[in-house]
């Protein structure tokens, strides 16, 4: 089993669409034995705990609510284009994404670390879900196979916590400035939404060698 890193935020969108994507990939390499792992990076770590309203945030980050609708609406025409659903507009919380990582690291234990990223872009970028609620992350655990209550458990503690920040900062020292962001092993491969044909090809070179 080889395994590709993938270091993302869960509340990117073109890590959401990378996702998607690189879903596509590897069901043109039908044989691949690629294990894939979820690193995480925060593109916004010093947001609250619990978020902040969506349109504090973008007036914030972009200047403007108009400067970040034309910004999110052209990331929504890539993602509508791949046919993937997007609702932007659903978004009440741009959530702070310390306790959703906590929760990839919780169910990569398990085995179940791709179900639980599936279902934190859906509950998001589909929903609008807010994402930093630990209700909220311990349901969408629950329906990718975790114990709901087991999870609701781990994130009113601390553990994870300290792996988690660890992780993170790796992905930091290692230099990523953008995500998604892919490693096979060591090595950088490349960084971008690429298209499943790209990504399915610098996998398949990869595994030849």
């Amino acid at each position: 089993m080889t395994t590709l890193k993938v270091i993302s935020d869960v509340v990117c969108p073109w890590c959401y669409i990378g996702k998607h994507r690189l879903d596509q990939a590897l069901a043109l390499l039908p044989e691949h034995n690629i294990e894939v792992q979820w690193l995480p990076f925060e593109l916004n770590p010093n947001l609250p705990i619990d978020g902040m309203p969506r349109e504090d945030y973008c007036v914030r980050k972009f200047g403007s609510l108009e400067n970040a609708q034309r910004i999110y609406g052209n990331v929504a025409a890539h993602a509508n284009a791949d046919g993937l659903a997007i609702n932007l507009e659903k978004i009440a919380i741009t959530p702070n994404t310390k306790r959703a990582h906590r929760l990839i690291w919780y169910a990569s234990q398990q085995q179940l670390g791709d179900a639980v990223v599936d279902n934190l872009f859906g509950a998001y970028f589909v929903n609008g879900e807010d994402i930093s609620n630990i209700e909220c992350l311990a349901k969408l655990g629950a329906a990718a196979g975790l114990e709901e209550a087991q999870v609701n458990s781990f994130l009113h503690s601390d553990r994870g916590t300290q792996e988690t920040r660890v992780l993170t900062e790796a992905s930091y020292d290692s230099g990523v400035q953008g995500v998604p962001a892919f490693m096979w092993g060591d090595l950088w491969l490349f960084a971008g939404a690429q298209s499943p044909e790209t990504i399915a090809l610098v996998l398949e070179k990869q595994l030849e060698k």
